[in-house]
């Protein structure tokens, strides 16, 4: 596993993105995993699946810095979240890389995705006729992966079921320039927040993230 990618957002939040070059084996030697986690990892189809949950928990750990076990866990929601420890984190991945997104002091989200051209056969479902008229025809496949990317990291930080990308998660009209951020909504009728979304790309996929400062 070869470190990729690693950025500090402030002194408590950064990511980091890891290229999967080893085996299974070589990624399970680098984890202490429980009775539970090993039980989990034995219903997962060998191949990608397997592979991601494994990098992903090896990138976390490395990202901890830390030689005391990792309770990594899912909510009823899907969410991870570690047990014993303070932080927030986020997870991703893609093909053959893996992504983690870790904060002391507030909520983040995460994604990573491999760029292909079959996101226009599907951007109706996630955007708006009116997020849709501001993607550029420039770039239009990178910028559409922006706006997916957008969506998904807020969804992760958000944590919870019955989130609508279409209907809950709106993005104002940005530019694309290869990197860069822009301002998105979420509301859910009981819950109105705006954050400041982040992307950029990286060797042929795409990055978005974002972290909750109002939970500083």
């Amino acid at each position: 596993m070869a470190l990729a990618y690693h950025r500090e957002i402030d002194r408590n939040t950064s990511f980091a993105i890891w290229k999967i070059e080893e085996s299974a084996d070589e990624l399970l030697a680098q984890l202490q995993l429980k009775e539970h986690e090993l039980s989990y990892l034995d219903t997962l189809i060998n191949g990608k699946r397997n592979m991601h949950w494994l990098s992903t928990r090896v990138l976390l750990r490395r990202m901890m810095d830390t030689d005391n076990y990792i309770d990594c866990k899912v909510d009823s929601s899907g969410k991870p979240y570690l047990s014993n420890f303070p932080h927030h984190i986020s997870l991703s991945h893609s093909y053959d890389y893996a992504a983690v997104m870790v904060s002391k002091n507030k909520a983040v989200g995460i994604d990573i995705e491999l760029v292909k051209d079959k996101i226009e056969r599907i951007a109706h479902k996630f955007l708006s006729k009116e997020e849709l008229d501001f993607i550029q025809d420039k770039n239009r496949i990178d910028q559409l992966y922006v706006t997916w990317c957008a969506k998904e990291a807020i969804y992760k930080l958000h944590g919870k079921k019955n989130i609508s990308f279409l209907e809950h998660i709106k993005l104002e009209p940005f530019e694309y320039n290869g990197s860069g951020s822009f301002d998105a909504m979420l509301n859910t009728g009981t819950r109105h927040r705006k954050f400041k979304v982040h992307y950029e790309k990286f060797d042929g996929y795409m990055i978005g993230f974002v972290a909750d400062d109002n939970d500083e």
